[in-house]
């Protein structure tokens, strides 16, 4: 059963979400069921709305003046990740306002203290990983950043690709050509007879894939 001035922090992940109420009962149901009754006064509900592209939390500094200005505490529906934000831990570390979480009771500012020191560690090897994985690659000479490459530009490429392989292969056809008239000439006069003898060889095809077959001799013969 609590006492005293409470304002109520709660959040939701976008406008929309916000307007629709979708999350937003679940949280006061939450913050009334924490409170259970009792001598209270509700002096505020705050309401953050999380974009996703901003770092900064206006609400919550909305909140924490309120919290000053009444000598209320302050009351997180949603503690959750926020435990492992830095920004969020810093703010609420250095107002000096009393807090209590309602989904993580046990986070009293010994805690929150631990996760912000765990949450900045992660945050510097993960930038350590980061500056050393690009390193390691700019070593190896791959080119970091860069301009992309349009469409039309990588049809080129592939289309250039495309030609040195047809190339490769003619050559491989035209070096095949004394090889088939020297088969012909022990008396393999059929397309597939030439193709069995190519096979008994171990000779690769153009393309070096499979077996020999008719088709591919009279390819290779330009029949």
């Amino acid at each position: 059963m609590a006492k005293s001035r409470f304002v109520s922090y709660l959040r939701v992940s976008t406008a929309r979400q916000g307007t629709s109420g979708l999350g937003l009962e679940a949280q006061r149901a939450a913050v009334a069921e924490f409170l259970n009754g009792g001598d209270w006064t509700l002096v505020q509900e705050v309401l953050e709305v999380e974009s996703g592209k901003r770092n900064d939390r206006p609400a919550l500094a909305t909140a924490l003046k309120l919290c000053r200005k009444h000598r209320a505490t302050l009351v997180i529906a949603k503690l959750d990740r926020l435990a492992r934000n830095v920004a969020f831990i810093s703010n609420l570390m250095e107002s000096g306002v009393e807090f209590v979480a309602v989904d993580m009771p046990q986070a009293n500012r010994f805690v929150v203290h631990i996760l912000a020191a765990v949450a900045e560690q992660e945050a510097e090897a993960i930038s350590k990983r980061t500056k050393a994985a690009l390193a390691a690659a700019k070593a190896r000479g791959t080119k970091l950043g860069g301009r992309r490459v349009s469409a039309e530009r990588f049809a080129e490429i592939g289309a250039a690709a495309r030609q040195v392989r047809s190339q490769k292969v003619s050559q491989v056809r035209s070096g095949l050509l004394p090889t088939i008239t020297a088969i012909q000439a022990t008396g393999a006069s059929s397309l597939r007879a030439i193709a069995a003898e190519l096979n008994v060889r171990e000779i690769p095809t153009p393309r070096r894939l499979g077996e020999w077959s008719a088709v591919q001799v009279q390819r290779v013969m330009g029949r």
